[in-house]
C-alpha cells in the first residue's frame, strides 16, 4: 500500500524510477540483443547507469532547459540518455533514425539541440554533414563506436566513456545532480516529440511529466498491467507511442523493456521474447499477414485447405471460443484451471489427429480425381462431430483448429503470450483485424495523437469491434463539432508547440479543448467513437456524396498484394487509385505462375500482375457497394504506380502516412490521366537514394478500368 501511495505521489520519470529500484530492484527492466545473446539489466543495475551517464552530462556542461536530442534505433543505452537528460533538468528529444540529413537538420535546428546521442556512424555522419548550418551544436556522443576511430574527437566522445567519466566524478557531482533531481515537478518539460508532419513542417509538442505520467497510470490501470508484462521495444524513438509505452507505462507499471538486435532481426527477436503486451500499428500487422499468406500459398496441400477451413470457420467463432478470459487480479493457476487446461488442449489433439487423417485420405481421392488442380478442388473439413449438439460442436472444432492451426501460427508469429495488444496510428481494415482476433489475440483498438499522450480511446475487452475505436480513456472528455470534427480535452494534452504560438493557439483552445483534424461521431447505443477519417481529406463527390479515400484504402491493403493505396474522389465525378504492390508478395506469386521480371518497374506493369490487381478491386468495389454512405466510392479506374511511396522522397511520413497533397502534386499528370479517358500515359518522376543523391525514372504506366457494383440500397429502393 505504501508502494501505491508512493507511486501516486512521484511527479517526474526519474522519481519514479527511484521507486521501481525499492520495488522491484531485483526484477528484470531492460533486455537487449546483441551478438545473438540477451544482455540483461535489473531495476537497481539500470539506475546505476542512468545516474552515472546523468553525472556525465554533468561534466560536459549540459544546463537546465538544454535540448538533448538522440537519435538511433531502440537500445537501453538510448533510453537510458532520456532519463538522464531529464535528471539534470535537460530535454529530450528523438529523432527519426532514417531521417535524411535535411529533415533532420530541421529538427536539430529548430530545437535549438545542443547535446546529441547518436547511436552509430551513420546517424554520426547526418550531424557532421549539417554542423556548417547548425552551429549550436556543442557536443556528439555516440553509442557504437564502430568505425568512429579516425573522427575528430575534439567535440566527439563514446557514450560509455561519458558514462565512465560520470563514475569516476560521483563525489563531484552527485549532490549537483541530487539537487536538479529535487527542482522536477510535474510541469517540467518530460519530453518533446515531433508531429510526422503530414501537412507541412514537423511540429515540436512539449510534454509535461504530468501529462506523460497521469495517461500512463490511467492505461496501465485500464488493462491492468502489471510488473511481470514483457514489452519489445522496435518502433522510432522519435513517436509518441514508443515513449509512452517504453518510458511512461514501463516506468509506472515496472515491467520489462526488450529492444532487439537490429530492425532486420525484428520478427525473431519477437519470438523468442514472446511479448505479453504489444502495441504496432496497421502496418505491422499488414506484413505479418502478408507474410503469412505468402508461406501458406507456398505450403502442402493438407496444410493449405486445413489452414483456410479453420480460419473461415473462426471468423464467426473465434470472439466466442477464442478469446480469453482476462482477470482484473492474476494469479498463480489452481489446480482446477491447470485441469480445464489440461483436458481443453486433450481434446483439441485428438480430435486434430482424426482431422489429419480424414483430409490426407479425402486429399488423396481428390488427386486421384483431379491430379493437375487437385487444390483447387480440395476442401478441407473439421472433425467428426455429428454427435455432439451445439454449441458443443463448435467448441470441439474450434478447440481442433487451436492445435492444429491457432497455436503453431501465433507461436511462429511470437504472440503466443499476448495479453493485450494494440493498434493505432491510422485505420486499420476489418478484415485484418478480425483475422488476429479469431485466432484468440486480444487484439483492440486505440485513437490517440502526439498532442494527448497518445491516448484519447480506447477498447475495453468485451467490447472490441472493428468499425470504432472505443470509449474515451479514463480523464479523457472527447466531443463533436458542428463540423463533425473531433475534439477532446484529457490530463494528456500537451503544453505547447515549441516556438509556434499560432499553432499552439489554433489547436488549443482556453478550456483546453484540443482539435484533432479528425472526421467521427459517437454511436447512440454504444457510446465507441468511430472515426471516418481526415477532416480535410473527407468531402463529397461532384454529385454530393460523402467520399471517404480511407475506407476504401483500408479494404485494398487486406489483400497481401497491395502495399499502398491512393484514392482520389474528392469533387470529382467518380474514383480513382493509385496501387502500389508488394514486391514480395507479387514476386512470390510471379514466381509461381512462372513470370519473369527484372525490377520492380517491370513487374508493377506486367499484365497478369493488373488482371490481379482489377480483381482485387473489384471485390472491394463488390463490398463498399453495400454501404449505402460510402457506395458511391467505388473505384472505377486505376493504375499501378512504377515505384513505392518513399518517405525519402517526401511522399509519406516517417510513420508511414501518405502525403495525400504531395502525392497529387507530384503526380498530377497521372491523375489528369485518370480523368481523362486516357489508357496509358509516360511520366518521370524524382527519386531520392539512401545516401542522399537524387535521380529520375521514367515509365509508361497503364491505366485500366474496373467494374462498378450495382449499389445496394437503389437495388432494394428498385425492387420495393
Amino acid at each position: 500500500m505504501a508502494d501505491q501511495d508512493q507511486g501516486a505521489t512521484a511527479q517526474s520519470i526519474p522519481a519514479l524510477l527511484a521507486l521501481n529500484v525499492e520495488r522491484y530492484g531485483s526484477r528484470p527492466a531492460y533486455r537487449e540483443k546483441e551478438f545473438g545473446i540477451w544482455q540483461v539489466w535489473t531495476w537497481a543495475e539500470a539506475a546505476v547507469e542512468i545516474r552515472a551517464m546523468a553525472m556525465g552530462f554533468l561534466s560536459l556542461g549540459v544546463e537546465r532547459g538544454d535540448h538533448v536530442a538522440i537519435i538511433g534505433r531502440n537500445r537501453p543505452a538510448h533510453y537510458w540518455a532520456m532519463v538522464a537528460a531529464q535528471m539534470v533538468g535537460a530535454v529530450p528529444v528523438p529523432l527519426y533514425q532514417d531521417a535524411v540529413a535535411e529533415e533532420m537538420a530541421y529538427v536539430l535546428d529548430h530545437c535549438g539541440a545542443r547535446f546529441v546521442v547518436c547511436g552509430d556512424q551513420e546517424q554520426v555522419d547526418k550531424v557532421v554533414e549539417v554542423e556548417d548550418r547548425i552551429h549550436h551544436i556543442q557536443h556528439v556522443m555516440y553509442t557504437d563506436k564502430r568505425g568512429m576511430r579516425k573522427y575528430d574527437h575534439s567535440r566527439m566522445n563514446h557514450l560509455a566513456d561519458i558514462v565512465a567519466e560520470g563514475k569516476a566524478g560521483h563525489f563531484r557531482y552527485e549532490g549537483e545532480l541530487e539537487k536538479r533531481i529535487a527542482e522536477l515537478t510535474a510541469d517540467s518539460t518530460c519530453v518533446m516529440l515531433y508531429t510526422s508532419g503530414t501537412t507541412g513542417k514537423p511540429k515540436g509538442v512539449v510534454l509535461s511529466n504530468r501529462n506523460i505520467i497521469e495517461t500512463a497510470r490511467a492505461s496501465v490501470a485500464f488493462d491492468h498491467l502489471g510488473c511481470d508484462e514483457d514489452v519489445l521495444a522496435y518502433l522510432p524513438m522519435a513517436w509518441v507511442g514508443d515513449f509512452i509505452f517504453s518510458i511512461g507505462q514501463a516506468m509506472v507499471a515496472g515491467f520489462c523493456v526488450n529492444c532487439p538486435e537490429s530492425p532486420a532481426t525484428m520478427m525473431t527477436d519477437l519470438r523468442e521474447i514472446g511479448p505479453t503486451y504489444f502495441f504496432a500499428p496497421p502496418r505491422i500487422f499488414e506484413t505479418m499477414l502478408t507474410n503469412v499468406m505468402i508461406r501458406m500459398e507456398d505450403a502442402g496441400d493438407l496444410k493449405h485447405g486445413l489452414f483456410k477451413h479453420f480460419m473461415d470457420f473462426a471468423k464467426t467463432t473465434g470472439e466466442t471460443y477464442g478469446m480469453p478470459r482476462y482477470r482484473v487480479k492474476r494469479s498463480k493457476p489452481t489446480l482446477r484451471r491447470r485441469w480445464r487446461w489440461a483436458w481443453r488442449y486433450a481434446m483439441g489433439i485428438g480430435f486434430s489427429v482424426e482431422t489429419m487423417v480424414e483430409n490426407a485420405l479425402r486429399l488423396a481421392l481428390v488427386r486421384l480425381r483431379h491430379p493437375l488442380e487437385h487444390r483447387k478442388h480440395f476442401h478441407a473439413r473439421g472433425p467428426l462431430l455429428n454427435l455432439y449438439p451445439q454449441p458443443l460442436r463448435d467448441y470441439f472444432d474450434y478447440r481442433t483448429g487451436e492445435v492444429t492451426i491457432f497455436s503453431p501460427l501465433k507461436n511462429t508469429l511470437g504472440l503466443s503470450r499476448i495479453r493485450v495488444a494494440y493498434t493505432a496510428g491510422e485505420a486499420i481494415g476489418p478484415e485484418i483485424f478480425e483475422f488476429y482476433r479469431s485466432m484468440g489475440i486480444n487484439l483492440k483498438q486505440l485513437y490517440g495523437q502526439t498532442e494527448a499522450s497518445v491516448f484519447i480511446t480506447q477498447q475495453p475487452d468485451g467490447q472490441v469491434r472493428a468499425d470504432t475505436v472505443g470509449v474515451p480513456s479514463p480523464g479523457v472528455e472527447v466531443k463533436i463539432g458542428e463540423t463533425g470534427e473531433v475534439f477532446y480535452r484529457s490530463p494528456g494534452t500537451f503544453v505547447e508547440y515549441f516556438r509556434n504560438p499560432e499553432s499552439t493557439a489554433s489547436t488549443k483552445d482556453a478550456e483546453g479543448w484540443v482539435a484533432t483534424g479528425d472526421a467521427g461521431f459517437f454511436e447512440p447505443g454504444t457510446g465507441h467513437l468511430r472515426i471516418i477519417d481526415r477532416a480535410k481529406d473527407v468531402g463529397k463527390m461532384a454529385d454530393g456524396r460523402l467520399f471517404a479515400p480511407k475506407y476504401v484504402e483500408n479494404k485494398l491493403k487486406f489483400y497481401p498484394s497491395i502495399l499502398e493505396a491512393v484514392v482520389f474522389g474528392k469533387d470529382r465525378d467518380r474514383c480513382t487509385a493509385f496501387i502500389n504492390i508488394d514486391l514480395n508478395a507479387v514476386g512470390n506469386w510471379a514466381e509461381r505462375n512462372n513470370i519473369a521480371y527484372a525490377s520492380y518497374q517491370e513487374l508493377a506493369g506486367h499484365s497478369q500482375v493488373y488482371g490481379m490487381i482489377r480483381d482485387h478491386i473489384d471485390a472491394v468495389n463488390r463490398s463498399v457497394a453495400q454501404d449505402p454512405m460510402l457506395s458511391g466510392c467505388q473505384i472505377h479506374r486505376f493504375l499501378i504506380l512504377h515505384k513505392e511511396l518513399d518517405a525519402d522522397d517526401g511522399e509519406m511520413t516517417r510513420t508511414r502516412k501518405v502525403r495525400r497533397n504531395v502525392v497529387a502534386e507530384k503526380y498530377a499528370d497521372l491523375i489528369a490521366a485518370l480523368y481523362d479517358g486516357r489508357d496509358r500515359i509516360t511520366t518521370e518522376t524524382e527519386v531520392t537514394y539512401e545516401d542522399g543523391r537524387k535521380g529520375a525514372i521514367r515509365a509508361t504506366l497503364r491505366i485500366e478500368d474496373a467494374t462498378v457494383a450495382p449499389e445496394a440500397h437503389l437495388q432494394k429502393e428498385a425492387a420495393e
